[in-house]
């Protein structure tokens, strides 16, 4: 399916979440909850129906999940694999969920795990490769040298942290390249730690 706008990506949680709850919002309620003029909620619902992710059955809460969505979602349920993160030079970040890997059961991941695909090779000397997957768990705090994605200037990476007195430090593993250590003033609100990295998945 044709892959969705970050603000297209939230309207649709939003509706998804409120359909699967048996309480289909109207375009007023989305509206109200987004801050968003009626006319933006429209065009957006719109973009909705025409990637087909939503239909309408009609009237003022007809909005429901497209067969072709659910046809879909069911066809690759598993392990979502959120986009890429670097291990090298930081990418930017990708919030659509590209694909799906059914591993959480099979590798023991806790329910709120997820996938994130490796691009370079700055960790290898840590057996994270190039096209491989780390699994992570979100969290906002990581403990001092342990590996996570961290959020740098608004894009991903997976580092070790080491956290100092005034600064953080992300640290690479591959010797060999000579990749260099990047250091942010701590506190800074360049960097933001989106997960600890749990474990890794080669390629599949």
């Amino acid at each position: 399916m044709e892959l969705l706008t970050e603000k297209q990506q939230k309207i649709f949680a939003f509706i998804e979440a409120r359909l699967r709850a048996g309480d289909p919002p109207s375009q007023k309620e989305i509206a109200r909850h987004f801050k968003l003029a009626q006319n933006s909620v429209y065009q957006l619902v719109g973009y909705l129906k025409e990637k087909s992710y939503l239909s309408d059955s009609g009237g003022h809460r007809g909005l429901r999940l497209s067969k072709e969505y659910l046809d879909d979602k069911r066809r690759t349920e598993g392990m979502p694999v959120v986009g890429r993160v670097a291990a090298g030079e930081p990418i930017l970040a990708q919030e659509n969920i590209d694909e799906y890997a059914d591993l959480k059961e099979l590798l023991g991941l806790p329910e709120d795990a997820f996938l994130l695909k490796v691009s370079g090779e700055s960790m290898i000397d840590e057996g994270i490769m190039d096209g491989g997957y780390v699994a992570v768990r979100p969290s906002k705090t990581i403990e001092n040298g342990k590996i996570a994605v961290v959020l740098l200037d608004d894009e991903t990476t997976v580092k070790r942290i080491y956290i100092r007195r005034d600064r953080i430090a992300l640290q690479p593993a591959n010797k060999a390249a000579g990749y260099k250590t990047k250091y942010v003033k701590r506190g800074s609100k360049r960097v933001q730690i989106i997960g600890r990295v749990i474990g890794f998945v080669r390629k599949m």
